[in-house]
């Protein structure tokens, strides 16, 4: 698995969206990163997927989709077998945390961006 191989969830091509400006901190940092959000497109050289992928070695799923909209995503993520989930402000879910704990996947709820900035991710 990738040290830091990451898949942003709720990508958009919105310069003004959380998630891409992740995108580009991500980028700036050199993880390996791939995206999946509603719209077909590139940020900083990442193409947004709009199916789902079957990753490889994905370390982290950092999302930017609220609660109600992850529950599509609960058994994609967790066959992911990442090795954290990180809930960015706005995206805590209870109810996936009992889901990934059974799994076993930690996740932490965190801001990808702060993470970055100040070198914990």
């Amino acid at each position: 698995m990738s040290e830091t191989k990451t898949l942003v969830l709720g990508a958009s091509l919105n310069p003004e969206r959380y998630s891409n400006i992740a995108l580009h901190k991500l980028n700036s940092n050199t993880i390996e990163t791939k995206a999946f959000g509603l719209k077909k497109g590139t940020v900083c050289g990442i193409e947004i997927d709009t199916e789902l992928q079957t990753y490889k070695d994905i370390h982290t799923v950092t999302l930017y989709l609220n609660p109600k909209r992850q529950e599509a995503y609960y058994e994609y993520i967790i066959g992911l077998k990442p090795a954290r989930v990180i809930f960015n402000p706005g995206t805590e879910n209870p109810v996936f945390y009992e889901r990934l704990n059974q799994a076993f996947i930690s996740y932490e709820v965190a801001c990808t961006l702060v993470l970055l900035s100040t070198n914990q991710y």
